[in-house]
C-alpha cells in the first residue's frame, strides 16, 4: 500500500515526524517523503539523518494555502501533525493557536481536496475530549473540520480521518525529560501539580503504528482510538526518581487530574474493537463503521460508556514505567 507513494507529514520535524520517517524508511519504499515545516533550523538538522533520494524539505506554514497546494501536488498519504501544543502558551496566546490549529487545518483540507491526496490522517489528542483549555478546543475543533471534511469531496478521490491518543513518552515538551532534567541538575524533590493525576500512556513507536494501521482501516470520517494503558503521576516520579521526595504545587490552569478520549456523552457514535476504539462521524458519511477496510467487526459500547485514564482497567506499574522510561 505505502510503496511508491508519496507522504507529506506537516510538522515533520517534531517527535512524531521524526519517528514516522525512521518506521517508513525501514518498512516500506517510498517514491517521495515530504517534510512540510516553518524552522529552517530544524530541518537542517533532520536532514543530516534522512538523507535518502526520496526526502524533501519543505519550509511552510499551515497557515498558507497557498503554500501547502504546492507542497501536496502529487502526493498520495498526507500526515497532519503540525500544531501549537503547548496548553499555557495557547491561553496567553489564543489566535495565535486558532490560526494554526483551526485555520491550519481547513488549509490543510483545501490542498488535500483540490490535489487529490488519497488518505489524510489528522493527529489528534485526548484533550480534545470534553476540552477544558484553549488548546483542546482548537483541536476539537480541527477534528469535527477533518472528520466533516468527507463530505466536501463529492466524487473526488481524498478521504480524511483522526487518531487520538494519550500522552506520547519522551516526546518535547512531556513530563519525563522535564523530572529527567531535574534530576541531572541536582533537584532535591519532584514538582507534582496533583498526586490523584493520571493519564494516558504510550511510546511514539506505537503512535506511528497505529497511523499505519489506520490508513488501511479508514474509510472516512473517523475518530481512531487505540486501547492504551494509564499511568499515575506519583508512579512515574517513583520510576524517574525513586530517591527523590515530591512536591505538590497545585493544578495548573487547564489542567485535568484526569484525561479522556471516548466522551460518555459519544457513546452512541463509539464503537469498540479489539485493540482500538472508533468514534464516528457524525454525519455518517461512511453509512456503517461497524465492519473497517480490513474486514475488522466493531460493537456498540455499554451506554454512558466513558474512556478515562482514572479507570482505565490497564494501568502500568512502577516497574513497567521503568522498563519503557530508561
Amino acid at each position: 500500500m505505502f510503496n511508491g507513494k508519496n507522504f507529506l507529514i506537516t510538522g515533520g520535524t517534531g517527535s512524531f515526524g521524526k519517528m514516522f520517517i525512521q518506521m517508513l524508511l525501514e518498512k516500506y519504499t517510498p517514491a517521495k517523503v515530504i517534510v512540510y515545516s516553518r524552522d529552517e533550523l530544524k530541518q537542517f538538522e533532520m536532514q543530516q539523518v534522512f538523507n535518502g533520494s526520496c526526502m524533501r524539505y519543505f519550509i511552510g506554514d499551515v497557515r498558507d494555502e497557498a503554500r501547502l497546494k504546492m507542497a501536496m501536488y502529487e502526493v498520495d498519504y498526507v500526515i497532519h501533525a503540525a500544531a501549537l501544543k503547548q496548553v499555557p502558551a495557547a491561553e496567553y496566546n489564543p489566535m495565535e493557536c486558532i490560526k494554526t490549529n483551526v485555520t491550519g487545518a481547513q488549509n490543510v483540507i483545501s490542498a488535500a481536496i483540490e490535489c487529490g491526496v488519497k488518505k489524510v490522517i489528522a493527529l489528534s489528542t485526548d484533550k480534545a475530549a470534553n476540552p477544558v483549555n484553549l488548546y483542546g478546543a482548537t483541536k476539537l475543533c480541527s477534528d469535527k473540520l477533518f472528520t466533516a471534511a468527507n463530505n466536501l469531496v463529492g466524487d473526488r478521490p481524498t478521504r480524511f480521518a483522526v487518531v487520538r491518543y494519550g500522552n506520547v513518552i519522551g516526546s518535547r515538551g512531556s513530563v519525563v525529560p522535564f523530572f529527567k532534567k531535574l534530576v541531572a541538575d541536582g533537584a532535591k524533590a519532584l514538582p507534582i501539580t496533583d498526586a490523584r493525576m493520571t493519564r494516558f500512556w504510550l511510546k511514539l513507536e506505537e503512535a506511528v503504528e497505529f497511523v499505519f494501521k489506520n490508513f488501511q482501516r479508514m474509510q472516512g470520517g473517523e475518530v481512531f482510538i487505540p486501547k492504551i494503558p494509564s499511568m499515575r503521576i506519583m508512579d512515574l516520579a517513583k520510576a524517574i526518581a525513586p530517591h527523590l521526595p515530591t512536591e505538590i504545587i497545585g493544578i495548573r490552569p487547564g489542567e485535568k487530574l484526569h484525561e479522556v478520549m471516548c466522551p460518555a456523552d459519544l457513546y452512541y457514535d463509539t464503537l469498540e474493537f479489539e485493540d482500538h476504539f472508533v468514534i464516528g462521524s457524525a454525519t455518517h458519511f461512511a453509512g456503517d463503521y461497524t465492519v473497517d477496510a480490513l474486514g475488522e467487526t466493531g460493537r456498540p459500547v455499554p451506554d454512558g460508556f466513558e474512556y478515562n485514564s482514572g479507570t482505565n482497567p490497564h494501568f502500568l506499574t512502577v516497574e513497567e514505567l521503568r522498563e519503557m522510561n530508561p
